[in-house]
């Protein structure tokens, strides 16, 4: 029996919202990993989204059940294969890697994955996934081997997302990358608005005014990662960030 869909639900009630991306691979000290988790609960971070290119099943299973043991913040599952799956996150983003035409990151992930997941409670969210050119090869465009689509085609972007609604898909999320040099353009987002769905951005965050800059754009929910493993002091900012948009 699947969970209610609160997450999906959430997503679309609150315009403006931030997600902490942990990867387990780089989390394996609980002590860090605490003292970040208790600086998003003090930040109103609203999501934390667990994943990564190169995480072991071990890894994700030991980091996910200490995020569920130690933080209230709800957990969604943002995975990298099809075995970075577990009971204790509160959704999962069910990703199609729609830029791409590499058949593993389309369906063949989700058929190695579905039977487990099929059973587990677990609300599954259809998520449109685009990589988009940040500067630099990140780890997703490697592993999937996959190329990003151009920045300044936002065209294609605008048409790959009509495609992935048609095809039933119910939020999208461009990333450029882990660590990319330039975050997605806020004319990209802003052009994407027409085809009605809930947006994810990620890759090449580093500051609140580059959140607000795409919230402002349409973006649903802004991914903090890579900032965080160099200064978690950012959580801060993003606590004035937070209060501010909240006395709107």
């Amino acid at each position: 029996m699947k969970k209610d869909k609160t997450i999906y639900k959430g997503i679309l009630t609150k315009k403006q919202a931030i997600a902490v991306l942990i990867d387990p691979e780089k989390s394996q000290d609980e002590e860090r990993l605490k003292e970040l988790l208790d600086k998003a609960v003090f930040a109103h971070v609203d999501y934390l989204f667990i994943g990564g290119s190169t995480v072991t099943r071990s890894q994700f299973e030991r980091t996910a059940e200490f995020i569920h043991s130690n933080c209230p913040i709800p957990l969604i599952i943002f995975p990298g294969s099809s075995q970075q799956l577990s009971p204790k996150a509160d959704a999962i983003l069910f990703l199609s890697l729609v830029s791409g035409r590499n058949p593993d990151f389309l369906i063949g992930h989700h058929v190695q994955s579905a039977e487990e997941l099929f059973y587990m409670d677990i609300e599954i969210i259809p998520t449109a996934y685009m990589l988009i050119e940040g500067g630099t090869q990140s780890s997703v465009a490697y592993v999937s081997q996959t190329t990003p689509i151009p920045r300044d085609k936002i065209n294609i972007v605008v048409q790959t997302a009509m495609a992935a609604r048609m095809q039933g898909k119910k939020m999208l999320y461009l990333d450029a990358g882990s660590g990319a040099k330039m975050h997605v353009p806020a004319k990209m987002v802003e052009q994407l608005k027409i085809v009605g769905l809930p947006i994810i951005i990620g890759g090449g965050v580093r500051d609140t005014e580059t959140i607000q800059l795409l919230h402002q754009a349409g973006a649903n929910i802004v991914v903090i990662g890579n900032k965080l493993e160099e200064d978690t002091d950012l959580l801060l900012d993003i606590r004035n960030y937070q209060r501010e948009l909240n006395e709107k």
